[in-house]
């Protein structure tokens, strides 16, 4: 990766005879180009471009300018406008090639209307045209699958220096992003049981649910332990979620491994005592009268790929500050039992995403350790020089 590219640009192409293009891309333009992703890559986002008007003196939109960026996802909405225009249909041929050639591109097919497949040259598509339920709906679930898909391409710029060959890198995109349902089994596994349906017959992610999913043979504990550090953590909060010793054990593990994960709030009548590492991520309320699962599983694959940009923004950094230990949340009093022992060697550091914390939030960490330095991303650079 580059130091001066930002980690993923996004390119959205569509025929300008398309009428409903304009409208699908600008909501995928403020999705992908929003604010919250601002945060976690110092203020450069994610860049986000349109395709859908020929060049001038061409018949074809101006190319993508592949390298900008570490890696480049192109969006194509595909309908019949395009599929019988003879220069688009080059021009997405031609956007096929240049990612294979580019290394870190992939396009991404959106079949708009049946019988438009052929443009996608063998490619996989997302078939909105067979997608059921209201267009809002079927946004959500483009919006899912394709923060999935681009995912799966920051995890592979993660692990580029691991690969030993091409079944390596295609790996990284053929293996799902794994859910681990934390919950209590006397008045949570029903709440899970739904959920893990819904990611099963909805999305391409995998799940960690219970016992079922240990192999016979492997202590409970070390599959556990294995698990939590390779998926995204939906803590079901129940009444009897904070008493059970299971339930905090996974809880603190998610939190040390700073693993993406979201709270799922489904409380009936009160808890005690509420466990205090359940907080410091996004929290959604199960509402029974309402399907909420969608937008509990949007929420948890927007904290992946956040996740993802911050560690492929400060993935450039670690050989140049390697005394600096880079969180992809503001940190916690448990972030403390993360830092590394530097017992004698003076001032810790701690680099989190924007914004800065409050003066209270940071009085007391100083509270606890003098020698300890937090600062935000924006504010380090600043610092840094960077």
């Amino acid at each position: 990766m580059n130091n001066a590219k930002s980690p993923l640009g996004i390119y959205i192409v569509w025929h300008p005879k398309y009428a409903k293009g304009k409208d699908l891309a600008t909501r995928l333009y403020h999705h992908f180009d929003s604010n919250r992703y601002h945060n976690v890559t110092g203020g450069s986002g994610v860049l986000t471009l349109f395709r859908n008007a020929n060049a001038p003196d061409d018949e074809a939109p101006l190319p993508v300018s592949w390298g900008v960026t570490d890696a480049t996802a192109i969006v194509v909405l595909v309908d019949s406008n395009l599929t019988h225009d003879h220069a688009w249909v080059q021009y997405v041929q031609d956007l096929i090639d240049g990612a294979k050639n580019q290394g870190y591109g992939l396009v991404f097919p959106v079949i708009m209307e049946a019988n438009n497949t052929d443009v996608c040259q063998g490619i996989h598509g997302m078939r909105w045209d067979q997608w059921s339920g209201t267009n809002s709906e079927r946004e959500q679930q483009l919006f899912r699958d394709l923060t999935h898909g681009f995912s799966k391409m920051l995890r592979r710029l993660l692990n580029q220096p691991k690969h030993t060959d091409n079944a390596d890198s295609i790996s990284d995109y053929t293996q799902p992003i794994s859910v681990f349902l934390s919950h209590s089994k006397s008045d949570g596994a029903s709440a899970a049981r739904t959920i893990r349906d819904w990611i099963h017959n909805n999305t391409s992610l995998s799940s960690f649910f219970d016992v079922r999913d240990i192999p016979s043979g492997l202590p409970f504990s070390d599959v556990i332990d294995q698990s939590i550090p390779n998926s995204a953590v939906v803590a079901i909060y129940t009444d009897s979620y904070s008493t059970r010793d299971w339930c905090k054990h996974e809880v603190i593990k998610a939190k040390r491994e700073q693993v993406p994960m979201v709270v799922v709030d489904c409380l009936q009548t009160i808890d005690e005592r509420a466990f205090p590492y359940l907080g410091n991520v996004p929290v959604i309320r199960m509402d029974p009268d309402k399907d909420t699962i969608p937008l509990i599983i949007g929420q948890l694959l927007d904290e992946v790929f956040k996740d993802l940009l911050w560690r492929c923004t400060v993935e450039k950094f670690h050989k140049s500050f390697p005394r600096i230990t880079f969180m992809a949340r503001p940190p916690e009093l448990l972030s403390l039992t993360t830092l590394p022992d530097t017992t004698g060697n003076g001032e810790r550091f701690v680099v989190y995403p924007d914004p800065p914390m409050s003066t209270d939030e940071l009085e007391l960490f100083s509270s606890v350790d003098h020698n300890m330095s937090l600062l935000n991303l924006t504010l380090w650079r600043v610092e840094a020089k960077i």
